[in-house]
């Protein structure tokens, strides 16, 4: 399996005069590297800065290693960050004083005697130190973190997620069926009407929505979140457009064969369209994982009710934001939809090698 992937991965087309490069395999390389920097690069610099200090990302260290600043416990003095003074063999010291362009410093061991020096000659000691109370503190709730229901949340999203993919793949793919092997009239208009709610934002109809959910006594629950999108106009354009290609043919034989309506979409549409449902299988789970906007309206008012997403807005303060919880939660996040991707991804391969008749 690896040879083939590295086989697909280094292949070319090759030029006229037989070398192994030619100007469009260079072209190709150049738009896949920028590409792949464009996607990967905020995604690296997450993981790594998840790994860093609050101090560190509050001074914006864009350094790649975790480096922290180092302090100790200075008798009859308390805890201070050390210093470095590159001119005088790498003296270690502390400030005396308040930051000024010259600055009161004394040593560890005689920490009475204060001397001066210019602020440019002091360096930070610094050492490498992966920070890994940023995911331990907020998961086992601890070093104040008791508010971030870790467990709760993630069961909320999961919940959520699974099953609201579930009602989607079911009801658009029930749309999908009828639209695409029903002849009957106004399919194409109705076709035509689904597709140009693509064109109207989700923000125009969250009033709307808001109301709905709120005569139906589901505002507050995981089910005012789930019902609302159950049905998406892209599953079912995406899933219509995937059964076109499957023989007529297969379902007038079933018909033959006395099988009922219901039998020929579950026996045979369903399993002939697994590509095109794992395809929105990703994209509805993305979808529902990533949905900030609408569950932070619907579950406001209940923090037991919260998702993954909207519990992040706890590191979040009025005066003060804790960016080292919110960037290891966020790679915590990203790591079941990264899963789900790479075990539906096959299918995906699938779906664009073959057509629906297999």
């Amino acid at each position: 399996m690896s040879k083939k992937i590295f086989k697909f991965l280094t292949a070319t087309k090759g030029s006229k005069n037989k070398s192994r490069l030619g100007v469009q395999d260079i072209i190709s390389y150049i738009y896949l590297l920028f590409g792949f920097i464009i996607i990967f690069l905020p995604v690296t610099w997450t993981l790594l800065s998840s790994f860093k200090s609050k101090e560190s990302l509050e001074k914006f260290d864009t350094r790649v290693f975790p480096y922290e600043h180092v302090t100790t416990i200075v008798e009859n003095v308390g805890e201070k960050f050390l210093y470095e003074i590159p001119s005088e063999n790498n003296q270690i010291v502390f400030k005396a004083g308040p930051t000024k362009k010259i600055t009161k410093v004394a040593t560890i061991e005689n920490p009475t005697e204060i001397f001066e020096i210019e602020k440019k000659k002091l360096t930070p000691k610094e050492n490498v130190r992966v920070s890994i109370e940023n995911y331990l503190d907020p998961i086992l709730r601890i070093n104040g973190q008791e508010r971030f229901l870790f467990f709760t949340y993630f069961f909320n999203s999961i919940f959520i997620t699974v099953v609201a993919t579930a009602i989607t793949l079911i009801i658009n793919s029930m749309a999908a069926f009828a639209l695409s092997k029903y002849e009957f009239k106004g399919r194409l208009t109705f076709t035509l009407l689904i597709v140009a709610t693509l064109l109207i934002p989700s923000t125009i109809i969250l009033v709307a929505l808001f109301f709905v959910v709120w005569s139906f006594g589901i505002f507050g629950s995981l089910w005012g979140v789930i019902i609302p999108a159950a049905a998406t106009p892209t599953g079912v354009f995406l899933l219509r457009q995937y059964m076109l290609t499957i023989p007529n043919e297969l379902l007038e034989a079933a018909r033959m064969d006395a099988a009922s309506e219901w039998r020929i979409y579950w026996r045979i549409v369903m399993p002939l369209s697994l590509p095109a449902l794992s395809v929105l299988a990703i994209l509805s789970i993305i979808w529902r994982w990533n949905d900030f906007l609408w569950p932070l309206i619907v579950l406001i008012s209940d923090p037991q009710q919260h998702t993954l997403q909207i519990g992040l807005t706890t590191f979040a303060g009025e005066f003060d934001t804790d960016y080292n919880y919110i960037l290891a939660m966020t790679v915590t996040t990203l790591i079941p939809v990264t899963i789900v991707f790479a075990y539906l991804q096959k299918y995906i391969t699938t779906g664009i090698a073959t057509t629906g008749l297999k």
